[in-house]
């Protein structure tokens, strides 16, 4: 039923494709596209890399059977919130992060322009998030939160970042986000890259509501932003590794 699944979102149609990673399920694809709730409860329980533990930070049911997703997440909830996240995974998760940004940006491309693993971009936002949440989320319920926006407006709240920090990340995300999208409206696909060459530049800038004058502008804008928050990310890092 997952590989039929898959095989529709995947065909062509009046939307782009949906296409779903099925390498990211527990073990990979070495692993079944689907378990039981034993299953998945002894692989988290014994196996799971902190990384996963962080992607669950995401998990939430939005079909079928109600009961069962509710079920999923109670079971879940003790490894993404865990009673205590040391500091040495907090350095392996920013190991993974640097390593993100090193091999997923293609030859060539700007990296200060990669709205997704660039600098202050996407990537680089919703980690920090996710790693005051896996630190902190057991002791302050009102972080687990899947929204990223949502989980700042409380991190602000509980005094762990503050209020300008929460601002400049809050901004730098809406601003990769809001590009993303733009992309996709002005290509019909998806891109996480700020085009450079003029009349591409020019369709993404104006989706955004630059004259067609001001379209170069985007692109310092965004590094802008994603500089102010890259600096409010590595802060978060090194102070959660003290």
């Amino acid at each position: 039923m997952v590989e039929e699944l898959t095989r529709l979102l995947s065909m062509p149609g009046l939307d782009p494709a949906l296409r779903l990673d099925l390498g990211l399920r527990p073990e990979g694809r070495n692993g079944p596209v689907s378990r039981t709730l034993d299953g998945y409860a002894t692989y988290y329980r014994r196996w799971a890399l902190g990384w996963e533990a962080q992607a669950l930070l995401r998990a939430r049911p939005v079909a079928g059977d109600p009961e069962l997703g509710a079920r999923f997440c109670e079971l879940i909830d003790e490894i993404r919130f865990p009673k205590e996240w040391p500091p040495q995974a907090v350095a392996e998760a920013e190991r993974l992060r640097g390593r993100m940004e090193a091999e997923r940006i293609p030859r060539g491309v700007d990296r200060t322009v990669h709205v997704k693993f660039g600098p202050g971009g996407l990537t680089d936002v919703e980690w920090a998030v996710q790693i005051l949440q896996l630190r902190h989320a057991h002791e302050i319920p009102a972080l687990r939160t899947t929204s990223t926006l949502g989980a700042l407006r409380e991190l602000a709240a509980a005094g762990l970042v503050d209020g300008g920090e929460a601002a400049i990340l809050s901004a730098a995300w809406l601003s990769a986000s809001r590009i993303r999208n733009a992309v996709m409206l002005a290509r019909g696909q998806p891109g996480d890259v700020i085009p450079r060459t003029t009349p591409a530049l020019e369709r993404v800038a104006g989706v955004l509501g630059y004259p067609w004058e001001r379209a170069a502008e985007l692109a310092a804008d965004h590094r802008r932003t994603g500089a102010a928050a890259r600096r409010v990310v590595d802060a978060v890092f090194a102070r959660e590794q003290a």
